[in-house]
């Protein structure tokens, strides 16, 4: 970036409190990362998920290797980005409040703007206990003040039946007593939880954005200030590398064909742009 780390998170924060609600594409390396900065969006995150797996590691499960993976992206992210960037660390990976401050604060080295923090048990073995939780996002503040920490409550993740509302709502309280800037919920859908989340929660809320079942101007509508698109592109981007491939063995080249369903693919020259080659 052209711009100072120090205005670089002044600007991400101030962007969460802006007339329309931040859409954040998160990207899972270097080029997707640059490539996402260059078509104009106002930030960038990180997936873990897309971390993780192309680096052939699971996600979510506090993996050392996942968080040598995740801090060399945010160090390699470093002055190639012309917008903030937020770094996705699952639960600390593994680590206790004290590790967890000592990731934040190589974030905040980095050049990173924010991080994701989140209260799911490595391997979805439950949620983490809401006052342990709170001394890592006590841990976050006092290392690294500056960073926007958005607080990921997993009461409704990856849940077939989620607990009411009102849990959400007391994890966040004791997660914004402890520093917490924002807060994400994943998993959910419904226009009215959204909107109840929104009204009882004093901090910019996070949603996960469900294809399908959402859009970006009926979140704004609801009050969300961040909409996260998780490992969706990610995903999709693996899904239209099969799309490709497939079509090229079987001859399907049409309309479709090797550039996947979109019909286009980035030449070689630019792709070479984009990393800074000549």
């Amino acid at each position: 970036m052209s711009t100072s780390p120090e205005y670089a998170t002044f600007h991400f924060h101030a962007l969460h409190h802006a007339d329309q609600p931040l859409l954040l594409p998160n990207a899972w390396d270097v080029i997707s990362a640059v490539a996402l900065a260059g078509a104009g969006y106002a930030a960038v995150g990180t997936t873990s998920l897309g971390v993780a797996a192309a680096h052939g590691y699971p996600d979510g499960r506090g993996l050392a290797e996942a968080r040598d993976a995740t801090m060399a992206l945010a160090l390699r992210l470093n002055g190639r980005l012309a917008c903030p960037y937020t770094i996705d660390v699952e639960g600390g990976f593994g680590g206790d409040a004290g590790q967890v401050g000592d990731l934040a604060a190589e974030l905040a080295e980095a050049g990173a703007a924010g991080l994701n923090l989140e209260d799911g048990l490595p391997g979805g073995e439950g949620l983490q206990d809401p006052v342990r939780q709170a001394e890592s996002l006590r841990a976050v503040k006092e290392r690294a003040p500056g960073l926007f920490l958005n607080a990921r409550i997993d009461t409704h993740w990856l849940a077939d039946s989620p607990p009411p509302l009102s849990v959400t709502l007391e994890r966040a309280e004791t997660y914004l007593a402890a520093g917490a800037d924002g807060i994400f919920v994943p998993g959910v859908i419904a226009d009215e939880d959204v909107s109840v989340l929104v009204a009882e929660i004093p901090a910019p809320v996070n949603i996960l954005f469900a294809p399908g079942r959402h859009t970006v101007s009926r979140l704004a509508d609801l009050g969300v200030r961040r909409i996260s698109t998780g490992s969706l592109l990610f995903r999709t981007a693996l899904q239209a590398t099969l799309t490709a491939a497939d079509a090229i063995r079987t001859g399907r080249q049409g309309s479709t064909g090797a550039a996947g369903a979109g019909g286009e693919v980035l030449g070689y020259e630019e792709v070479q742009r984009l990393v800074g080659e000549e």
